[in-house]
């Protein structure tokens, strides 16, 4: 049997502080450029070169004020602040590459649908059908707050809206324009057929929405589709949306016990298994031996800030640490956060201690990290694909781009080498390069691609709920 291919992401954020806090100090770190758009196009020209598959991009609305009841470490610390607007690197990164993908992270909660679906759509075009859209929720009270709100809706009451907001999104992409709409016709003096553009009319619980989609049919229609989500009401909705999931785990065990859930959860949803493609975040070090990568892991720890990084999971978890003594267990606690995260801190274990944070928290953040030569993080890799039942990784920045240019240079040779990692990327969009050519839009399988059907014909003039 032929090796798997793995999947390859670099994850990043529009900030200086993303997931391994405090490294932003290191005297190689270059992250503090990131309000230079050729700190971009750099880091996009770089992952291209490797053959990443994409560079995905996280976002966060709000701030992290739980920990100490404030923004003081987090201030100084950078922990996420400041932070820019992913969509606004991606036309420059798109016009700097042929074939890296950009998975971009936006709030469905605090954007209204109609214009978001221009703008992703817009993107989708301007890059060639090499967008991705990271669906998310929310989970900052912050957040809610700075939006005018009180207090954040409900965890489960945010995915039931975020079910119809997908609705109104799928009618504006796969519906509104017919595929023939389009005809640019100088002579006849025709751009597009009227009677092949319709109005969507959607009149649901969450969302009144009458018009037509303001952008043609892009590459893909619908953005390449990600969504990172553990919790049994997140589950469901990536069962029925998501085409690539992020988990994060300790252990292979129970990483392949949510890969399990997730891919059951999509033949329960009447997909296939591997219609889900699953991603896990993971940390790399790797230096040409063993204990030069030791050597250089020690001296990023130098750096690194472990409350930094603990003020960052209380805000994933809504639980203050500050408040607990350093061998005190954590109790649950019911909060609208992360709702996975707060559980599996607290409920699948009851020894958990600040103290105990800290130490995993050594490099400023909790991803599973790779530490050797290239052979050995290729070991590595490949075992938590091969007994996980992983498609790939987010590959996190520690020192940048030193973490991302040591992995090309290193790590993706020798899984190339082992028939693990592709020597050319493919030709198409973004789903056509994850899922196969001639995939560039959903599969009739995808619940999305259902709103499409109505005006194959030019029958419906109006899609409605």
């Amino acid at each position: 049997m032929s090796q798997k291919q793995i999947l390859l992401n670099a994850f990043s954020m529009n900030c200086v502080g993303h997931i391994n806090h405090g490294l932003w100090t290191h005297p190689r770190d270059r992250s503090s450029d990131f309000n230079r758009l050729s700190h971009w196009t750099d880091l996009a020209r770089l992952l291209e070169k490797g053959l990443f598959d994409g560079l995905f991009l996280a976002d966060i609305l709000g701030v992290y004020d739980v920990y100490q009841n404030g923004i003081d470490l987090t201030a100084r610390e950078a922990i996420q602040l400041p932070v820019n607007d992913p969509l606004m690197l991606v036309s420059a990164m798109a016009g700097a590459t042929r074939h890296l993908g950009f998975g971009v992270t936006a709030n469905l909660t605090y954007e209204a649908p109609y214009p978001f679906a221009r703008r992703l759509s817009t993107l989708d075009h301007l890059s060639d059908g090499r967008v991705g859209w990271n669906i998310v929720t929310g989970y900052l009270e912050s957040t809610a707050r700075a939006m005018g709100e009180h207090r954040q809706i409900d965890h489960d009451r945010r995915y039931d809206r975020a079910d119809e907001y997908l609705e109104v999104l799928y009618k504006l992409w796969e519906g509104s324009w017919e595929d023939d709409a389009v005809l640019a016709d100088r002579q006849r003096r025709v751009y597009a057929q009227p009677g092949k553009v319709h109005k969507v009319r959607h009149h649901g619980e969450f969302f009144d929405v009458e018009g037509y989609h303001l952008s043609q049919p892009s590459p893909q229609r619908t953005p390449l589709l990600f969504q990172a989500g553990a919790s049994d009401r997140g589950l469901a909705f990536a069962a029925r949306h998501a085409e690539c999931v992020f988990v994060s785990a300790q252990t292979r065990e129970a990483t392949r016990g949510l890969v399990e859930r997730i891919r059951q959860a999509a033949v329960d949803a009447g997909r296939h298994a591997d219609d889900i493609k699953v991603f896990m975040g993971i940390n790399v070090i790797v230096a040409p031996t063993d204990a030069e990568a030791r050597d250089k892991l020690a001296e990023y720890r130098r750096f690194a800030s472990a409350e930094a990084g603990l003020a960052h999971f209380a805000s994933t978890t809504g639980i203050d640490f500050s408040r607990y003594a350093l061998d005190e267990p954590i109790r649950y606690q019911k909060t609208n956060a992360i709702e996975s995260a707060t559980r599996a801190l607290t409920v699948a274990r009851t020894d958990a201690t600040v103290r105990q944070l800290l130490e995993q928290l050594a490099l400023g953040g909790r991803y599973t990290t790779l530490v050797g030569d290239p052979v050995r993080v290729a070991d590595e890799l490949l075992g938590w694909v091969n007994e996980a039942g992983l498609d790939g990784f987010n590959l996190t920045r520690t020192v940048e781009p030193e973490s991302y240019a040591d992995f090309i240079e290193l790590v993706v040779p020798e899984l190339q080498n082992r028939g693990a990692f592709k020597t050319v990327y493919a030709d198409g969009t973004l789903r056509e390069k994850l899922f196969g050519t001639g995939r560039a839009r959903l599969p009739t399988r995808h619940v999305g691609a259902s709103f499409r059907q109505a005006t194959a014909t030019g029958a419906t003039p109006a899609l409605s709920l």
